[in-house]
């Protein structure tokens, strides 16, 4: 069955046909909402919310865009909005962590993918997104460009520099 269909089904309230419409996309939705909030908790809350959003606004799905991107963009949506609720996270108290060591590093691919999350989020959230979605959502210059409503120009002016802040980043850490 084609995309078209199954998102007509799924506007029609078929869960099976959404479920069938959303399993390509879902692993690049995570990774959307995870490198935008730069938190697993707020990722969840945020790929949750874009999935309620793309079911509740499939009926206003015109097809201007690529679904995948229309997609796309309620992910990354959904996660900035996750980010302007968050309340800045409680420092631990000294007492709890000299009671609780933290563990030793078990894998240096955990560590580099925390040295890039650090680096990550030190880079202007307009740079980052687009970054993110380039790198992550796999989305082309002009998808993006049309998400941020910026020209592709632009776009390719701030996956450049979102590079440029991250490998600065991770040269000071």
């Amino acid at each position: 069955m084609d995309e078209a269909a199954l998102v007509a089904r799924a506007a029609a309230g078929d869960q099976r046909a959404f479920a069938t419409l959303m399993a390509p996309y879902r692993d690049r939705l995570w990774a959307v909402c995870l490198r935008t909030t730069r938190h697993r908790g707020d990722a969840e809350d945020a790929l949750q919310e874009a999935l309620v959003a793309v079911w509740h606004g499939l009926e206003r799905f015109r097809g201007d865009s690529a679904f995948s991107s229309w997609c796309h963009r309620i992910a990354v949506n959904a996660a900035l909005q996750v980010i302007r609720r968050r309340k800045e996270a409680e420092e631990l108290p000294e007492e709890w962590s000299d009671e609780h060591p933290q563990v030793a590093d078990f894998s240096d691919g955990l560590a580099d993918r925390d040295r890039v999350q650090a680096a990550l989020a030190q880079v202007p959230e307009a740079f980052r997104v687009a970054l993110v979605l380039r790198e992550f959502g796999d989305l082309s210059y002009e998808e993006i460009a049309a998400h941020q409503g910026i020209l592709v120009d632009t776009v390719k002016s701030r996956i450049s520099r979102a590079r440029a802040a991250l490998r600065k980043a991770l040269a000071e850490a």
